[in-house]
């Protein structure tokens, strides 16, 4: 968002939806990470009205890892980001975003979902350990860090952009906000 905002000439704060995430279930990826933005929203345009402010803009977004139909959220614990990473080059592997720009003062929303494909070689287990050592991992989507100096080399192939992969589309971004612009 930094680029973005140097890049467009806007400057923006960041608020946390203190919401139940786990709370909010759908088997659909494309349903599931909607329904998680459109909350976080909801959330923040609350906590924001309690504060006092009327107006501006307001992004939210979500996104899970989708292997082989099976979505993947954060990594509960160490064994389960061992499970997911071990089985990155295994299967289909890729993310499932949702970005959702909403204006605070009139309620109109602007939503898309962006779908990336990633193609992985093994991945070390000196890796894995690594990367849970670390534990940055345990705030991504299945464990992804796709941008990681460690994970980033056994990238194949990926369809989609790596700040898509990040879970922010940029191109997208700025198309939903053009489009809110428009309603």
């Amino acid at each position: 968002m930094d680029e973005l905002a140097a890049e467009h000439g806007f400057t923006y704060q960041t608020c946390t939806a203190d919401i139940d995430e786990r709370a909010i279930r759908d088997r659909d990826p494309e349903r599931l990470v909607t329904l998680l933005a459109r909350a976080k929203a909801d959330a923040i345009r609350a906590k924001l009205a309690a504060q006092g402010v009327r107006s501006g803009l307001l992004l939210t977004s979500d996104q899970v890892v989708v292997h082989d139909g099976e979505i993947w959220e954060k990594p509960e614990d160490a064994e389960q980001a061992r499970s997911y990473m071990r089985q990155f080059d295994k299967g289909s592997l890729g993310t499932v975003g949702s970005l959702l720009w909403t204006n605070i003062e009139s309620g109109e929303t602007s939503e898309g979902i962006t779908v990336t494909r990633i193609k992985f070689q093994p991945v070390p287990e000196a890796t894995i350990e690594a990367l849970i050592e670390e534990g940055e991992i345990f705030w991504c989507a299945g464990g992804l860090m796709a941008e990681h100096p460690l994970v980033a080399p056994h990238i194949l192939g990926m369809e989609g952009g790596m700040d898509a992969v990040m879970g922010l589309d940029r191109k997208q971004t700025m198309n939903l906000l053009e489009e809110l612009f428009s309603i």
